[in-house]
C-alpha cells in the first residue's frame, strides 16, 4: 500500500478540513412556542407536523 513521502503540514491539513465544520442547527418553533430541531417531535407538546405522537411532557 502506498504511503506519503512527506509529512502533511498543519496548514495543509487544516485547509483540507476547513469545509468539514459543523453548522449551527436550525430551530423550528412549534405552535406551542417551544423550539425544536427540524424533522423532530416537539419536546413541549409532543406534536410533529400538527399530529400528536407522544403525550405532552407537562400533562
Amino acid at each position: 500500500m502506498p504511503l506519503p513521502k512527506k509529512k502533511t503540514s498543519k496548514s495543509k491539513r487544516n485547509m483540507r478540513r476547513s469545509h468539514d465544520h459543523v453548522a449551527v442547527p436550525n430551530f423550528i418553533y412549534c405552535e406551542c412556542g417551544e423550539a425544536s430541531l427540524p424533522h423532530c417531535i416537539c419536546p413541549g407538546c409532543g406534536k410533529y407536523r400538527g399530529r400528536q405522537y407522544v403525550k405532552a411532557a407537562d400533562a
